[in-house]
């Protein structure tokens, strides 16, 4: 299979922002998250659970809370506007100021044509939800203490307010409080103390659920005004509440790290008569748990732990099926490393900032396994602050280490390197030409000499770089209706080729000769991962969420032999059943046959010289082969070459001499970085 020197990097130090708000599209079976830097996410649930969308954050955008209003996106948080998202753009598309101080929450009916906001000096606002922008309608009575949360009741006639000791409900008609609902304090210290109302959730049988800061969660008779039930479920606080679509299984988040789930049962067996059971409690966090969506299968939760995790319930899904199995997406489904192969450089990638690290290098060669000593230590050249309010949104090296560039939603900006005797320079290109004025993707060509970059609807700008000027060359355009974002951009090493794929699914292939449209690939039902051209053979390689691969020949036009023989026979059941989708595919050139790929947990090398492993074989068989003598290693071996890592892979690239860079970002650190928890909240105006 061939030895390769490794360069083992874990001077990267990202680190997950912590999950503040997220919200489910069950139309579209699309989640929302948002982060406390301000970061939106988009996961599709219909595609694996691949993050598909990132709008970038902005500083002082704290985002307290999300909301779909039919297939439009909003948040609302202390900055005290309600902005709306461009989802085919991924950037923020109108800001409006509620003018009640921060927006502790943000609710949209269920026809989704108004949004409701509660504000820090304890109004209640109602927003129109016009074709293109939100229109202010109504003040609901203004109360003494903030609102903290919100709920519609599905009809859309009512509202439930949590607030500092209370809920209110209110009509929605004519905006005046029609009960008032006093939520007991806690016992001893805590009788001082005002109890907050982090959560309700408004049923359509008019049964309000609420979640406090003493640990309760409450059922309450939303047409009498009256208390049901009580369910103590911790000494902290309850954060967050969820229902199933048929509002037969509640669960709360709490700042114990913990899920706890309530069924809606029989109280006795044959009894018609049904009370809210607590059943389940699920211990998936170290810190709070800030937001809860409760799908038709399972308990999706997330908080300050920053992972997001996909929890099925069993009685919902069937038992040891890929459905079955517990998910945790700590990092983002794609890569925030660039490197520059001819020089040895590294680009990191970070909301605030960048930084560029020349890589170590070592002395004498070892035998596989070996560690060799180093004779030149890894060293940090470069930290970049970005200019502005909003964060990087990508970024952006070129293989020889001269040019540098990022984008964030505003502008692009564009630096030239310089390194002599161990010195280096950086200086800003000053003129950019004005077409290029944001990036959702950033690439150099192999010699250095282009940038591309992917702007709205799927088009690509083409800029020469010289040591004099940065000019621009061409706007590759392609088929009309097309809008969807470009997550994917790649440029062959030969030259000639450049490939966008979009979220749609779409791939395209530009010729950079003739600056036109080359090809379209086959759409598939799947977003493609990670793409590469093979710099021999012209053939582009693409994995998809749903874990499939593809070789298409941009000479043929078609799909490969191997590809279709791949397609017939099936992948293995276990490379199907990976839960981290492929971010980077590079090629061995000591062998055209060798495809390297990997995901968060697991670096393989395809060799299409061997068989495909049969769904009976042993896939995962390195270590198997090792210990058989080398007449049987034929026999067993086939062309998936599966070597799993300890740590999360962030990054895999291939140096002109031909080494490894393998960026790996411990688990433990970031645990270790994460603030003690903090069991009573507090208000962070």
């Amino acid at each position: 299979m061939g030895e390769f020197k490794v360069h083992r990097v874990r001077f990267f130090d990202y680190m997950p922002s912590a999950i503040r708000a997220m919200a489910f599209n069950s139309r579209t079976e699309r989640l929302a998250v948002a982060r406390a830097d301000g970061t939106v996410e988009v996961f599709n649930f219909t595609d694996n659970y691949f993050q598909e969308k990132v709008i970038p954050g902005r500083d002082g955008a704290g985002i307290e809370a999300l909301c779909w209003a039919r297939q439009r996106l909003f948040s609302a948080g202390l900055s005290g506007e309600i902005t709306e998202y461009d989802l085919e753009n991924l950037q923020p598309k109108s800001t409006v100021d509620a003018y009640g101080g921060p927006i502790w929450t943000l609710s949209s009916n269920s026809k989704g044509t108004q949004l409701a906001v509660g504000c820090e000096d304890g109004t209640l606002k109602i927003f129109e939800i016009l074709a293109d922008r939100i229109q202010f309608k109504r003040n609901f009575d203004r109360q003494k203490s903030r609102v903290i949360s919100l709920s519609w009741h599905p009809s859309g006639t009512l509202l439930a307010a949590g607030m500092m000791d209370m809920i209110r409900i209110f009509d929605a008609e004519t905006g005046h409080s029609a009960h008032r609902l006093l939520v007991e304090r806690g016992v001893g210290a805590c009788k001082s103390k005002e109890v907050v109302v982090w959560s309700v959730v408004f049923l359509s049988n008019h049964t309000i659920v609420s979640g406090d800061s003493v640990g309760k969660v409450q059922m309450w008779d939303g047409v009498t005004g009256t208390l049901i039930t009580t369910h103590f479920v911790t000494k902290w606080d309850v954060l967050a509440l969820s229902v199933s679509q048929d509002e037969s299984s509640l669960i709360a988040g709490t700042s114990e790290g913990t899920v706890v789930q309530f069924q809606f049962l029989p109280c006795t067996v044959n009894d018609q008569d049904k009370d809210w059971v607590r059943t389940r409690t699920f211990k998936n966090h170290s810190h709070d748990v800030r937001a809860l969506v409760h799908t038709d299968i399972s308990v999706v939760s997330g908080g300050m732990d920053t992972q997001l995790v996909v929890r099925p319930l069993l009685d919902k899904v069937e038992k040891n099926t890929q459905e079955s199995a517990l998910r945790k997406i700590v990092f983002p489904h794609r890569s925030l490393v660039c490197c520059a192969k001819k020089s040895g450089l590294l680009l990191f990638q970070f909301p605030d900032h960048l930084e560029l690290w020349r890589l170590g290098e070592s002395e004498g060669h070892g035998k596989p396994g070996d560690s060799l000593p180093l004779k030149r230590k890894p060293e940090k050249l470069i930290h970049l602050k970005r200019k502005g309010d909003d964060h990087v949104w990508c970024s952006g090296l070129s293989p020889c280490g001269e040019w540098l560039a990022y984008s964030t939603v505003s502008s692009i900006r564009l630096y030239r390197l310089q390194i002599h005797d161990n010195i280096i320079s950086i200086t800003k290109v000053s003129k950019v030409p004005k077409i290029l004025h944001s990036a959702q993707q950033l690439c150099f060509s192999s010699d250095s000499s282009k940038l591309f970059a992917s702007c709205s609807h799927s088009s690509v700008i083409v800029v020469s770089l010289s040591q004099s000027e940065c000019k621009y060359v061409h706007t590759f355009k392609p088929q009309p209706g097309c809008r969807h974002p470009v997550h994917l951009l790649h440029a062959s090493d030969d030259g000639n080729w450049l490939v966008a794929a979009n979220t749609g699914g779409e791939v395209h292939v530009y010729n950079l000769q003739k600056l036109k449209l080359h090809c379209t690939v086959p759409v598939y039902s799947s977003c493609p991962t990670a793409l590469a051209v093979h710099p021999t053979t012209r053939n582009l390689i693409t994995v998809h969420a749903d874990q499939q691969i593809f070789e298409f020949s941009l000479l043929q036009k078609e799909y490969t032999e191997w590809s279709r023989k791949l397609q017939k026979q099936g992948l293995h059941p276990l490379w199907l059943q990976r839960d981290t989708p492929i971010t980077h595919i590079t090629f061995n050139p000591k062998n055209s046959a060798h495809i390297l790929l990997h995901d968060m947990f697991m670096f393989c090398i395809i060799d299409k010289s061997l068989p495909l492993p049969e769904a009976k074989s042993q896939f995962s068989n390195q270590m198997t082969l090792r210990s058989l003598p080398e007449s049987d290693r034929i026999r067993h071996s086939h062309s998936f070459k599966i070597c799993k890592t300890f740590q999360p892979l962030l990054s895999l690239s291939l140096l002109e001499d031909q080494s490894l860079v393998v960026v790996e970002r411990p688990l433990l650190d970031i645990q270790s970085q994460l603030p003690a928890p903090v069991r009573q909240k507090k208000f962070a105006t």
